[in-house]
């Protein structure tokens, strides 16, 4: 696309807020509530399988690998099959994905079947992922792209800390099938609200052309010229993977790989273990699981600090600050013997430096990438970062077989953390030297 802006771009870059923009950034967090529930619901059920199936907690570390595995090739997949049939379809074929096997999960009676179905779970999860991205990003404008993405990603910790107090009082009457029989109503209940409700990307439409009379409708609506040809817009052009190295973004990219793979080890190691490890350390299932819904609940007020702190400051130099902030919560979480409130409140502020960092990367990210390679570039690096979800989970079934102690587990999440405060300076300092049309004080 040409260096000047096209109409078009000028009109999706500038856009308002109204009712249409709000419908669409709802119904994105609404599904990634209920992603993030499905997220979470696997480490929410362990503990109370290992008391109904008589088996060692290592037993389930495959349920928690196979989640992140599934997770990776949905999140790798989303982006080109999102470029070529739309993201409205992926983001419908996700839910109807996760419906399906969080259902099927209530009727297993053997590991082996409950880490396949979590592996079809965690190819749900990682297809939604994008999608929402992308969605969200072309209906924001540009100078509220970064904080709107962050807010939308608010609504997986929302899922799992509100799925956590629930399955807390659930948990002792109804078992542990009723954690995935939420996990698959909630999101057959959002898939006839968003083929209703929900509009297709207005970049995806553009460039398909051959518009039907509903997406003519909304190209009017976002006051665009039905005349707008493909390369008015900046979409993919040739391989969108390879195009996240052209331009002067190799760097970039790699950077921010490395960030989502060290940040998302440390989230899924605490996040898949912590309900089973505080129950290996004393307590009951059910406290377990509300305890561990804290750190869940630690993002949805960090967010409202980083996003608005992110615009003043730059969001490297916040990020920075709160991951290494992380660092000193897990090691309190991994060495001290905390008491009980204490404990709550530093799994909390776990939460909000780990899972809040991670809110505000997916925002870095989509604002760091032109329109052109959003989908794909945030597709790639949650990707990427599934390596890390898949080691975080195997390493921590690794270190308990090997005895160290639970909560010791933890302290790997120290070292991964100090990788990606280092790999979020080094960010920063790329960034800089691509000059000023790289916004990263509006990230």
């Amino acid at each position: 696309m040409s260096q000047i802006q096209s109409h078009a771009e000028i009109r999706l870059e500038t856009q308002k807020l109204g009712p249409l923009q709000l419908r669409v950034l709802l119904l994105c967090m609404l599904a990634q509530i209920f992603d993030g529930y499905d997220i979470s619901s696997i480490g929410m059920a362990v503990p109370a399988l290992i008391r109904a199936w008589g088996l060692s907690g290592p037993a389930f570390a495959n349920t928690f690998v196979m989640s992140s595995i599934g997770i990776m090739i949905g999140a790798l997949s989303s982006g080109p099959i999102g470029d070529r049939i739309g993201r409205k379809p992926v983001l419908i074929a996700s839910l109807v994905v996760l419906a399906v096997s969080s259902l099927a999960c209530t009727q297993v009676t053997a590991v082996a079947d409950l880490a396949m179905l979590r592996l079809i779970t965690g190819i749900g999860i990682g297809m939604l992922l994008p999608a929402t991205v992308a969605l969200s990003s072309d209906y924001l404008p540009e100078r509220l792209r970064a904080g709107g993405i962050m807010i939308v990603f608010t609504g997986a910790p929302l899922g799992g800390f509100a799925g956590g107090m629930l399955v807390s009082h659930l948990l002792p009457i109804y078992g542990w099938t009723s954690i995935f029989w939420i996990g698959g109503v909630l999101p057959l209940a959002l898939i006839p609200i968003a083929l209703l409700w929900m509009p297709e990307s207005p970049r995806f439409l553009l460039a398909k052309g051959r518009l039907k009379e509903s997406g003519k409708r909304l190209i009017r609506q976002l006051g665009i010229s039905l005349d707008t040809r493909r390369h008015d817009v900046d979409v993919a052009q040739g391989n969108p993977v390879a195009g996240l190295f052209r331009d002067g973004l190799a760097a970039t990219t790699i950077l921010i790989w490395i960030m989502f793979f060290c940040n998302l080890l440390s989230m899924y190691l605490i996040g898949y273990w912590m309900p089973t490890v505080l129950s290996l350390s004393g307590l009951t299932p059910a406290d377990a699981v509300f305890a561990s819904a804290l750190r869940d609940a630690g993002p949805l007020v960090s967010v409202f600090a980083i996003a608005p702190m992110s615009i003043k400051f730059g969001a490297p130099n916040v990020l920075r600050v709160t991951l290494f902030l992380g660092i000193i919560f897990i090691g309190l979480v991994g060495l001290a013997a905390l008491p009980w409130l204490a404990l709550l409140a530093v799994i909390f502020l776990v939460g909000c430096c780990t899972v809040g960092s991670q809110t505000g990367l997916n925002g870095m990210t989509g604002a760091l990438y032109p329109a052109r390679v959003r989908n794909t570039g945030m597709a790639w690096a949650l990707g990427i970062g599934r390596l890390g979800a898949i080691i975080g989970p195997w390493l921590g079934g690794e270190l308990l077989r090997a005895g160290l102690p639970p909560r010791e587990i933890f302290l790997v999440a120290c070292i991964t953390a100090a990788i990606a405060t280092l790999a979020v300076v080094g960010l920063g300092a790329v960034n800089r030297r691509r000059g000023p049309q790289v916004a990263l004080r509006e990230a």
